[in-house]
């Protein structure tokens, strides 16, 4: 299995409107397909290096009896309105070192939007425990679909 999901949507925005969702922490809770992601604090990010927290609920999973938690999300690359990515950083240690993203292409009136999940550079502590991916394919198809009728419905109004 590779250590890398890319599943991609074509949405009916422009890439700066899914942009602007992308870097609002609240936008990531609005479009969670897990069910995780409960709310968020902090404001937009504008360059790598950026972080906000995010209040999980891993019950969502029924994998892991972790309960409620926060993360830190920190941005790792950020070219405006191309590509957003970034690491989680919380309690656990020593950190896993997955990553979560997003690539950004302009396609007509609209985004082919890439969602990718990458465990390649992960923690080895955390490749033995066989807990990789812990979102699936199907979760990050589903994101992407809430993304497409957020960014539609004129997520995030200013």
């Amino acid at each position: 299995m590779a250590d890398r999901i890319e599943v991609q949507r074509t949405v009916a925005a422009p890439p700066a409107a899914v942009f602007a969702l992308l870097c609002d922490p609240q936008g990531h809770v609005a479009i969670d397909a897990t069910g995780m992601l409960q709310d968020a604090d902090g404001d937009p990010v504008t360059a790598s290096g950026d972080s906000f927290v995010v209040h999980m609920d891993r019950e969502a999973l029924n994998d892991f009896p972790l309960g409620k938690y926060d993360v830190t999300v920190s941005i790792t690359d950020y070219e405006k309105d191309r590509l957003i990515a970034w690491t989680i950083f919380g309690k656990i240690e020593p950190p896993i070192g997955h990553v979560y993203g997003y690539r950004l292409d302009a396609e007509g009136d609209g985004t082919l939007v890439t969602s990718f999940y990458d465990w390649s550079d992960i923690h080895q502590t955390w490749r033995d425990s066989g807990i990789f991916p812990v979102i699936s394919e199907a979760a990050l198809r589903g994101t992407l679909g809430i993304l497409d009728r957020t960014v539609r419905r004129g997520y995030p109004r200013g």
